[in-house]
């Protein structure tokens, strides 16, 4: 005990870990306190207890008291509550997984911390089967939606925005065009899912996957109304896919354990691609056809 008091950096390590516990602890109570199914509250409340278990281990070296983060707590209370519990639960996991190393120096001098680890591994294994979120059940009907509106609409709006060269234009037929096919996109994945006879619902799925749709061709579509040079509009409506590919393969990679990269790249090359031979075609349709509008 003495040695681990007179090192200051051995200590400002404890306290570190000891203020990591504690807020970990009141973040999956709060987030247990906000979940209606009796079993996830109740797993959650338990992982609570054991984060809470492992703050008091700490205390028993440093022999201080230490407040939680109180923003961090915020973050992933709100993350759950916007994203989903089991992404927020894992993105939490998995920062916990970096933050692991420092335990491994403390092995020789602490002899709990090899059943804390085994403890955090534990964690992991719990929460797989902890939440059975429809989100997640659908996600499938989420990414067929993104992933056609990203992958036509990049090379649609390349193609309308070198053949037609009006923003007002391109986005009063992109729009029309959009909505229909998130219907078309809605109605054959209720067809689908009827056929197949899965546990999913045929008409929430058909929500899931039209509602992505639309909503991320709103969003393609928003820089040719704003904007009245269509090619400025075509740059940022590029801009934005990249980001939304971003921002949905991270979140399917931490909630569904899928490599990221790999997936964000190759999504990425083919809306880029699909928008490269769109804008090519674009050129030559305004060409062949003589078309100026």
């Amino acid at each position: 005990m003495t040695g681990i008091q007179d090192d200051p950096k051995l200590m400002q390590t404890l306290i570190s870990m000891q203020q990591g516990e504690i807020t970990e602890h009141h973040i999956y109570k709060k987030i247990a306190s906000a979940q209606k199914d009796p079993h996830n509250r109740e797993v959650l409340e338990r992982i609570s207890q054991q984060e809470l278990g492992h703050y008091a281990i700490w205390k028993g070296y440093t022999h201080q008291d230490v407040a939680p983060a109180t923003l961090r707590i915020w973050f992933y209370y709100l993350t759950a509550r916007i994203f989903g519990i089991t992404f927020a639960i894992k993105l939490l996991e998995n920062v916990e997984k970096r933050a692991q190393g420092y335990d491994q120096a403390l092995l020789d001098k602490i002899p709990e911390t090899r059943q804390i680890l085994i403890n955090e591994q534990n964690h992991e294994r719990e929460l797989i089967a902890l939440i059975d979120e429809e989100r997640l059940k659908y996600v499938g009907s989420v990414v067929l939606g993104l992933n056609d509106a990203l992958i036509e609409f990049t090379g649609t709006l390349a193609g309308l925005t070198f053949a037609i060269q009006n923003s007002q234009i391109i986005a009063v037929v992109g729009l029309i065009m959009g909505v229909a096919a998130s219907l078309s996109m809605g109605a054959s994945e209720y067809l689908s899912q009827r056929s197949d006879g899965g546990p999913t619902s045929p008409l929430k799925a058909a929500v899931y996957t039209g509602g992505a749709y639309v909503i991320t061709v709103a969003l393609l579509i928003l820089p040719f109304l704003l904007l009245s040079s269509p090619f400025y509009a075509l740059l940022i409506t590029l801009a934005g896919a990249i980001l939304i590919i971003f921002f949905f393969t991270f979140y399917i990679s931490v909630a569904k354990d899928l490599p990221f990269w790999r997936r964000f790249g190759e999504m990425l090359l083919i809306s880029l691609g699909i928008a490269a031979i769109s804008f090519v075609i674009g050129i030559l349709i305004r060409t062949v056809f003589n078309v100026n509008v």
